[in-house]
Parts: C-alpha cells; structure tokens; sequence
C-alpha cells in the first residue's frame, strides 16, 4: 500500500495514499481498535450535514472566504449524502467526546475539498479542517447536536410510520376477529371467555400509546447544543451561527429543530438521550409481549393452543421434516431484548456527564441509533410477514371454551359460587366437561344451563 505523510500537531502520520482522512483520524484508528463497531449512517450524515450549513453560514456571515465555504459546502453534501462512508473507519469506543470522529468528518471534507480545489487529495491547503471546515463549531457541541439530528430524523422518517403500519395492522386484525369467542387465560390458567378482537384490540392500543411516547420525545431531541463550542460559553462561534444553522437544518429535514435553552445542560447531559431510550424501551417491552402472545396463540399445529395460524416461511428444523417455527416473532423478541441492553449501556452513558462534558456521547450515539433502527426493521416485518397473515382457527377457540373449566363461571347467577367451583372440580376429577357435570347434576333446567354456557361461548344474545 502507498502512503503520504499527513501532519497534525504532535507531527507526521504515514496515511494511506488513497485516504480522504488524514492525521488525527489515522492516530484514532490505531489507538481505538477495540471492537470493529462504527457509527451508523445515519449519524454520518447528521455530521455532514451540520458541515454544509456551518459553511453556508460561515460564508454569509463573512467567516469563510467563498471559494473555499462553496468547497466544504459540495465536500459536505457528499459526505452527508453517504460518498464516503468507507472513509469513517473509527471504532465507536474511542475518546468519549467523540472528538476523533469530528476530527475524521473534518479532515475528510477538508481532503475532498482540496481535492475540488487544487485536484490534490489531502492536506490542509487551502482548507483546513480545524480552521475552515470546524470553524465556530467543537467536537464537545457537534457530536451533541449530530446525535438528536440523527435520533430524531430516523424516528420521524421511519421508526413511527413502520409503528404506525404495525398499529394499523393489529387495528385491522381486532375487527376482523370481532365476532370469535375464544378462552381468556390469566396466570397462564384459563379464565372468562373473550373475543380473539379483544385480544389483538389490546395489542393495538399498545402501538397507539408507543407511538405517543416516542412522539413526545421530539420536543427534547428538538434542542441542539451547537453554539456552546468547547464548553457552554460559544467561544469562538459568532451568536448568529448556530440559530441560522439550525433553521436550514429545520428546513433541510422537516423536523423542529431549535438552539438549546442552556448550553450548559445540552453539553455536560444527555437527559434528552435517555429519555428518547426509555420510550424506545418502553416499545421494545410491548413488542415483546405482543409477539410471546402471538407465538404462544400459534403454537402447535395441532399439540398446542392453535388458536390462530401465522404465515408459514420456512422450514423450522434440520432434523424434523415439516417443522415449521414462529420465526418473525422469535426475531422480534430478540430485537426488543437487545433494545432492552442497549437502554442500560445508554442510561449509564447519561450519568457520565462530569462537569462540563458528557464523556459517553459515542457510547449513546451508538446504542441509540441501533435501537431506532432494530425497532423500525422489526415492527415493519412484523407486520409484513407477520400479522398481516395471521388468521384466526375459530373451530379450536371454540373447543376450548366448551373445555375449560372456567366455563363454571357462567354458573354463578344461577347456583352461587360454591355449588359452581363444585361442578368446577369434579369435571377436572373426571376429565368432564362444565356442562356434562352440570347436566347430570341436574340442579338447574336443561335449557337454563345450555342458555348460560352458550352465551359464554357465543355471548349473549347470540344466535
């Protein structure tokens, strides 16, 4: 491999010759090769983006010379637009500031820069990454700023109208199984009888409530710590710079992006970060429960409850011939689990702001990222493969109404507790159903007792 030498501070760097990065990225590389985990994309193109309009604005305030502000502005906008993601190498455990993955944004726009202004690669002539391509900005406001951006667009572009498709989904399937009574179960026994739309009515309402938790986080994610520089007082940055970089940013992504109220809070917290966490959990906990019900309603085919089918995509074993497994739920379990860990690793992340500085910001910006986009992968084929499919084995809730004990129930009005829990045990005793016992016992009229039991089983009124 042919290399050129890069220069920063502490001296020269040997960087590979067909690199956009340069010095400081090459030294981050060596010194965090810890896990092979780098930033999403998402949080690549937040970075580019606050790049283009701080030049943009650079420029109209007199900042930047034109040449050099239209330079990083086109460098930016490929950069944002994902041209050189294989040139963000650093590894996401890395200085906690995040200031190597800054530096490795800067130092490649200012390459790609040079590059569409001299037709060489690299350097710092004429643009420098600290002086022209960082100017009014610091690692310590734009790696803040690059999280909320990135959180924020990836659950308003996608995470909540992939929700949004589950919810309708489960809407859809709670009025299409209206009219079938199947058997309640609490503490995993059988309880009163229900209808099957109640039950997916229950899972769509939970969709309905995440959807309005994660919603409510856009007021926090809203507020950007860039302006604050290097620790809250803006030094160096004009006061006009962040508002008019953050109305393009507005303007840019749709979404209602602002300047902190303090700076203070938005550099040395990230409360914002593990408030957006916990709704993200809170969705993941749902989705969990959800798909554990519908995989345990699915079970069988015939050995299990059985009382809904889901989609059958491919063949569940290697060693039993037609086995055919609840794939797409067991995914999403595991998707909310790890959505789960990744809120513990960014609630600890939220503690560590130390003074000034929250020093776990590519710890939170990592996590974060993944949880929005596990969830919005999931919740979409959740639905697609999932739910959409399922149908409902009316005949089998039918059957296990007419099984259950808790049939004994429907006995109350009529015989009293008692008498009921009576017919209740023996029908266990004796592998009977409620209304054989209840029929031979013969302690209310023939017509009574079928009327009671059916209106369990069908509900009342039912003909």
């Amino acid at each position: 491999m042919k290399y050129r030498i890069e220069y920063d501070s502490m001296g020269e760097v040997p960087v590979p010759e067909d690199a956009y990065y340069g010095a400081q990225t090459q030294r981050a590389m060596e010194n965090f090769a810890v896990s092979g985990l780098t930033f999403p994309s998402s949080f690549i193109r937040a970075i580019g983006m606050i790049k283009k309009h701080a030049a943009s604005v650079n420029r109209d305030l007199g900042l930047l010379p034109k040449d050099l502000a239209e330079a990083i502005i086109q460098a930016a906008t490929e950069t944002a637009e994902g041209k050189f993601d294989n040139q963000f190498v650093l590894d996401v455990f890395q200085t906690g500031s995040g200031t190597s993955t800054n530096m490795n944004a800067n130092e490649v726009i200012a390459a790609r820069a040079n590059e569409i202004l001299t037709g060489k690669r690299g350097g710092k002539s004429p643009v420098h990454p600290n002086d022209h391509v960082n100017k009014c900005q610091s690692s310590n406001d734009v790696i803040p700023t690059a999280i909320h951006l990135a959180a924020l667009v990836s659950i308003s572009k996608r995470l909540i109208p992939g929700m949004e498709s589950l919810r309708d989904a489960l809407q859809y399937k709670a009025h299409e199984f209206d009219g079938i009574r199947k058997i309640g179960r609490t503490h995993l026994q059988d309880a009163v009888p229900i209808r099957l739309g109640d039950e997916f009515s229950g899972y769509a309402r939970q969709l309905e409530l995440a959807i309005s938790r994660i919603y409510s986080v856009e007021k926090s994610l809203g507020e950007l710590a860039l302006g604050g520089t290097a620790v809250g007082t803006g030094l160096q940055a004009h006061s006009e710079f962040a508002p008019r970089v953050i109305a393009l940013i507005s303007e840019e992504t749709g979404c209602s992006f602002r300047e902190a109220v303090n700076h203070f809070e938005a550099q040395a917290a990230q409360d914002a970060a593990v408030e957006t966490s916990g709704a993200l959990k809170t969705l993941a906990v749902s989705l969990m429960k959800i798909a554990n019900d519908i995989r345990w309603l699915a079970s069988g085919p015939r050995c299990g409850i059985g009382e809904i089918n889901i989609p059958s995509l491919q063949p569940g074993s290697s060693i039993m011939p037609g086995k055919v497994n609840p794939v797409i739920p067991e995914m999403v379990i595991q998707v909310a689990a790890q959505v789960i860990a990744n809120d513990t690793a960014i609630t600890l992340g939220g503690q560590w702001g130390t003074f000034e500085l929250n020093t776990m910001l590519p710890l939170i910006a990592y996590n974060l990222l993944h949880s929005i986009n596990l969830l919005e992968a999931a919740v979409q084929r959740f639905a697609l493969k999932c739910v959409n499919g399922i149908t409902a084995n009316s005949e089998k809730c039918r059957q296990n109404i007419e099984q259950s004990l808790a049939m004994a129930t429907a006995l109350n009005p009529a015989v009293g507790y008692e008498q009921a829990a009576a017919i209740a045990q023996r029908a266990y005793k004796e592998g009977k159903t409620v209304r054989e016992i209840a029929l031979e016992e013969k302690k209310l009229p023939e017509d009574e007792i079928s009327r009671l039991l059916d209106d369990a089983i069908l509900g009342p009124h039912s003909e």
